[in-house]
């Protein structure tokens, strides 16, 4: 039987990619496992493994193909001798309704129409070869096996991970379940219509610009971003930082570590001293996860940085547990390999706590915006001399720095915020018992 090789989510976050590279050709042998093409996600790109066996029979989508949705037939698997015409034809989508053209009231459908029927017990089961080897070795019934494959195709995975015992569920409880009544669901709040694309330009039709398509990642960003600030209750707890025993203490360092090739930032001190600030007030070490939160043990620090088109958050995982020199080492590989979206997703998803450091740009304070699931961000700005009254009232010139630490108040309230900022102070102030 033919299959259609659909556009995987690469990511949590993905909707669309770009078909970037086909590594096998028309009439090439598949493997499951082999890499047959490359796509290019929101943020970086990724190798495509196949999951099912066969002959590439026919393809679909051409190399550099941009917004490609998930779930797109992208190419046809045959098996030997078969023809790529044998697969199932695809439902044509609806046309998209214009922007600014309401769309015709549709009837919803009905709720029994939407719930998958149970398999009954004797129906043809839709497996790949592979598959059907794998569950006939391990003893597996593949009515109980629920498919991830086109058209509920049962394919390798979903064999591999499914007990030898199991069962297909009981009719008398599917029908039971069916019985329950759905709550019905509250209303959503409707949001003011954004201004279309047209009308916008509109109001420049006589004036000479550029119009740039978004890509993924803009895209992206535009879309998490609003949903931030629309969704998240920020609120904000500044303070100034006096860097002049850091510097100091940096430069002594820096100075022993020469020799070893290594030279530490003012931005390495700050991942430290705020991974050892989240384990110092615990509770500050949250995530909002819709309705709970999320307490982490580890501290993981995301760090933004800045790439062509848009932004990264590579997250140093267990940062409190890592010397300076190699937070540093660490740091700079992943803003490197961010630059040239060279980044899996697991180097730049998760972690309970950001920084934004724009104090290289001359920037001395700004306000930063949480970026999703985490509780809060600190918006690092330029160390300044200032002049500044001293211990006992003399007025001297000293290098400080402004820091503001944006927070979910559904994760953290005021009090915590501020112990938890005065911990990052703290722990700058005094760098050298950041290495007790």
């Amino acid at each position: 039987m033919a299959t259609e090789i659909l556009m995987p989510a690469l990511s949590p976050t993905m909707e669309e990619g770009t078909l970037a590279k086909w590594l096998k050709k028309e009439g090439d042998e598949i493997r499951s496992g082999d890499i047959i093409a490359e796509i290019e996600t929101d943020k970086a790109t990724m190798e495509f493994e196949a999951v099912d066996e066969g002959i590439l029979g026919k393809i679909l989508i051409a190399e550099g193909t941009a917004g490609v949705k998930v779930n797109t037939p992208i190419a046809v698997l045959v098996e030997e001798g078969e023809s790529a015409e044998a697969a199932p034809a695809e439902k044509a989508p609806a046309p998209q309704q214009p922007a600014d053209r309401a769309a015709p009231a549709q009837e919803a459908p009905a709720a029994a129409a939407e719930a998958p029927a149970a398999k009954p017990q004797g129906e043809r089961v839709f497996a790949s070869p592979l598959a059907r080897r794998i569950a006939k070795e391990k003893g597996i019934d593949l009515q109980s096996v629920k498919g991830s494959g086109p058209r509920g195709r049962i394919v390798k995975a979903d064999v591999e991970g499914a007990p030898a015992t199991a069962t297909a569920p009981k009719p008398e409880a599917v029908a039971e379940k069916a019985e329950a009544p759905a709550a019905a669901p509250a209303p959503a709040p409707v949001a003011p219509p954004a201004a279309s694309a047209a009308t916008v330009a509109k109001l420049f039709a006589d004036r000479e610009y550029e119009e740039i398509t978004l890509d993924g990642m803009r895209k992206t960003i535009a879309a998490r971003l609003s949903e931030a600030k629309q969704t998240i209750p920020h609120f904000y707890l500044r303070r100034e930082v006096r860097l002049d025993a850091l510097m100091a203490f940096r430069s002594e360092l820096n100075a022993k570590l020469e020799s070893r090739g290594v030279k530490l930032s003012v931005n390495d001190f700050i991942i430290k001293a705020c991974a050892l600030a989240l384990q110092q007030v615990p509770n500050a070490n949250a995530v909002w996860a819709g309705d709970r939160i999320l307490k982490l043990k580890p501290s993981d620090v995301a760090v933004a940085v800045a790439v062509e088109g848009g932004l990264f958050t590579p997250v140093l995982r267990d940062a409190h547990l890592k010397t300076l020199s190699a937070l540093s080492a660490e740091m700079k590989d992943l803003a490197t390999r961010a630059r040239t979206r060279k980044l899996a997703p697991h180097e730049y998803q998760g972690g309970s706590f950001a920084i934004s450091n724009l104090g290289m740009f001359g920037v001395e304070n700004f306000d930063a915006v949480i970026n999703p699931p985490h509780g809060s961000i600190l918006a690092v700005g330029a160390g300044v001399k200032k002049p500044v009254v001293g211990k006992d009232g003399e007025i001297t010139v000293a290098t400080m720095m402004s820091m503001t630490l944006s927070v979910d108040h559904r994760v953290i309230d005021g009090a915590l915020g501020a112990e938890f900022l005065k911990a990052i102070v703290e722990n700058l102030e005094n760098p050298m018992a950041m290495l007790a």
